[in-house]
């Protein structure tokens, strides 16, 4: 396992991901979002949040779609 930040975090959210897979891919985005929505601290979300805007190397893409759902969500209550 790397020591990367990015790449811990796109291996911890795939992992997510999976848990989710076997419920279909609109229940994993909806379950991964609402996990990492929950547990991950500001800072890590800050990180996958760039990481996604950098194009999401290595994420699943129902991982891809639930982070990009979340930090719409984020960017919309921060204009709220």
């Amino acid at each position: 396992m790397s020591h990367n930040p990015i790449e811990r975090l796109v291996y911890m959210a795939n992992q997510i991901g999976k848990f989710f897979q076997s419920q279909g891919q609109e229940k994993e985005v909806a379950g991964v979002a609402e996990h990492i929505k929950k547990f991950w601290d500001p800072r890590m979300l800050k990180t996958i949040y760039a990481h996604h805007d950098a194009g999401g190397a290595g994420l699943d893409p129902a991982v891809k779609d639930a982070i990009g759902k979340l930090k719409d969500a984020a960017v919309a209550k921060e204009k709220a």
